[in-house]
Order: structure tokens, then C-alpha cells, then sequence
């Protein structure tokens, strides 16, 4: 265990909005990121700045309770909350975490983990550093949910049908919602700070000079430093205006009047944390939105309740049809073997049908 609090900085806030140009930035202000790290792709060429177990682990746990990253539904979070206390989260981060603090070569170095996933699992990580002498702090990404949304997902549902174009699009609204909601609960009674990404963008030494007192971290550079005496910065290099590739509006995004007026209601509201963290008014105000989105999505599963009951039916039918095909494919390969002249089924032959039989199955579903 260290000797002394170490500081280990969570960044989070939905996908696709800055988490991984926030975490790349602060990396280069003198911040450690837990090797080995996700590697870029053709989607992120400038690098993910994620610890790979970090992502293994959320995204394992997450697949097991059959969650998404941004699940829009509220009973998302007990089934979280039962889960995690089974203990098993909560002893593999402690066996990472326990880990990366004792590296030798990054013994009381500031760490940064970014994770988008991570504040399902807010409570493991409260726990965890807390047992290990880690100072956990929040740093949450922002962007307009218009942006987040539309960013991929419009050039995808442009040519499908308006029914799912406006059911796709409200789902990943109402999860963004939720997401925001929830990463912002998570962060209550610890230090943290919010970003917009397009400030991020605009001028990175302004939008990360009050996070750096927030968060209470050092930089290895002067962010309050005057234009003609800065010197020239590796997140100079890094960080570019021409970086936000999508800058759409609620004019391109297919949701609910009340939804798109909830989801604009959370951006502003988040958006004065950026300034004053623990405004005391502005988390009251983000408890009712909750409250309400609670009790909206409750108002729509009831109203929607033939509608999911007859889609289940049918793909129960439709798993049971496939079956019964598979069934009579199979016995009628196996009794055309059978006829086959001086040829008789043995035990190769019947399990290459059966093998047959199988990869029908697969590829039907």
C-alpha cells in the first residue's frame, strides 16, 4: 500500500465525447496511463488513452449482465448494484489497482484511467482506492447530445425507414440521458471537474486551467501563462479545433419533443458544474430530471407493453420454427445415408451430419 495518497484521475462521460482527447492531453501534462494501453484504429487514429484491462473488465462484467454502455434503462443500475455485491468486481480491480500503485518505475505518479464504461462501476472504484490509499477524482467529458448521437448513427439510419430512424435515435437519447445522469451522481462527494469538449478543442490551456485547481493536479506547464510567454507544448501538437468532425444539431436528430427537451435541460445543467462542480441548486435541479426520466421510462415500457409482449412471441415462434427445420433436416440426411448403397451410417458419418446440422443452425441465427 502507498505511503501517501496517490492521485488516480477517472475520466468518464459518454462515448464519442472527448474522453479520449481529455485523457490524451492529460498524459501529455505529465499524467500516467496504465500500460498496456488500446492500441489506435482507423475510428481513433490519434490513440484511446485506455488501459486495456481497465476496458476488458468493464466491458466483461457489462456483457455478463447483458448492459449496454449507454442503457437508457433505470433498473440497469440495481442489476449493477447486485451484481457488485457479489465481491467478484470489487477483488479483481483491487488486484490491478494494488498493482499499478506499487510499480516501481510509477510509484506516486498522478494516474489517469479512461473509460466511458466506468461509472457503472462507480462504487468498486470509491471502494477500492479507498482501501489502497488512492485519491479518487472525476473528470467527466461533455459534448451536446445532438453531436454525441448524430455523430455516427445518422449516415447509418439516413436511408432506413422514419420508424427506425426515430426509435434508434430516441433510444440512444434517452442513454445518453441516463449516462449523464448517472456520471454525474457518481462523482457527488469526491473531487472532480467537467469539460466541454468544443472548449477542449477551442483553446485546451483555458478549458484544463480550473480543472487543474478542481482536481488539484500538476501540470508540466505553466497553464496560466500569458500567449507570448508560452512555450510551445506537445498538446499543441495534439489537440486541433478540426478534431470535432461532427457538429450536428437537434435539427438532425429524430427524438420526442420531451426527450430532446430533457436531454438539452442535463447538457445545460452540466455545463454549470464546469465552473462550480457541487452547485448545490444545479444538483437539486439534476435529481428531479432523474426522478422524472424514472418515471417516463416506467410510463413508456407500460404503454409499450403488447407491442414487447408480441415481438417476444414471435421470436419465440420464429427460434421454434428454426428448430423443428433443423430437426427434420437432420433426420432426413441421416435416412438418405442410410439408403445410400453399400454404405452404412457409422459413427464418423452421423456425427459429420450432425456437424452439418449444427452450422445450419448457427448461421440461421
Amino acid at each position: 500500500m502507498p505511503t501517501s495518497s496517490t492521485p488516480l484521475v477517472l475520466v468518464s462521460g459518454s462515448g464519442r465525447s472527448g474522453t479520449s482527447s481529455l485523457a490524451g492531453t492529460l498524459k501529455r501534462l505529465g499524467l500516467h496511463v496504465p500500460q498496456p494501453e488500446v492500441e489506435a484504429s482507423e475510428t481513433n487514429p490519434r490513440g484511446f488513452y485506455e488501459p486495456q484491462w481497465v476496458i476488458d473488465f468493464h466491458k466483461r462484467h457489462l456483457k455478463e449482465l447483458a448492459l449496454f454502455n449507454i442503457d437508457s434503462r433505470p433498473a440497469a443500475v440495481d442489476i449493477v448494484a447486485r451484481h457488485v455485491e457479489t465481491g467478484v468486481p470489487t477483488g479483481e480491480l483491487h488486484e490491478w489497482l494494488s498493482g499499478q500503485l506499487a510499480e516501481p518505475d510509477h510509484a506516486g505518479d498522478q494516474i489517469v484511467v479512461k473509460d466511458p464504461h466506468a461509472f457503472w462501476f462507480a462504487q468498486v472504484w470509491e471502494v477500492v482506492s479507498a482501501e489502497l490509499g488512492a485519491d479518487l477524482r472525476w473528470l467527466t467529458a461533455l459534448r451536446h447530445p445532438a453531436e454525441v448521437v448524430g455523430s455516427r448513427d445518422i449516415a447509418y439510419l439516413s436511408s432506413q425507414s422514419e420508424e427506425l430512424r426515430l426509435t434508434k435515435e430516441t433510444s440512444n437519447v434517452a442513454g445518453w440521458v441516463h449516462a449523464a445522469l448517472l456520471t454525474e451522481q457518481a462523482g457527488r462527494g469526491s473531487k472532480r471537474a467537467f469539460v466541454r469538449y468544443a472548449d477542449l478543442l477551442a483553446d485546451w490551456r483555458a478549458a484544463l486551467a480550473p480543472v487543474q485547481q478542481q482536481l488539484e493536479l500538476d501540470f508540466n506547464a505553466d497553464l496560466s501563462a500569458p500567449p507570448e510567454h508560452r512555450d510551445h507544448h506537445p498538446v499543441d501538437d495534439f489537440i486541433e479545433p478540426s478534431m470535432r468532425k461532427s457538429q450536428l444539431t437537434w435539427d438532425d436528430v429524430r427524438t420526442p419533443d420531451w426527450l430532446r427537451d430533457m436531454a438539452e435541460e442535463v447538457w445545460q445543467l452540466l455545463g454549470v458544474l464546469t465552473t462550480t462542480p457541487h452547485d448545490v441548486d444545479t444538483l437539486a435541479r439534476l435529481d428531479e430530471v432523474h426522478e422524472d426520466y424514472r418515471t417516463r421510462y416506467a410510463d413508456a415500457v407500460a404503454l409499450t407493453f403488447d407491442h414487447t409482449k408480441a415481438e417476444s412471441t414471435l421470436a419465440g415462434r420464429q427460434a421454434r420454427d428454426a428448430q423443428r427445420a433443423t430437426v427434420q433436416q437432420l433426420r432426413r440426411d441421416l435416412e438418405k445415408a442410410r439408403r445410400a448403397p453399400q454404405s452404412a451410417v457409422g459413427g464418423r458419418e452421423a456425427a459429420a451430419i450432425l456437424r452439418r446440422a449444427v452450422v445450419r443452425r448457427v448461421t440461421r441465427r
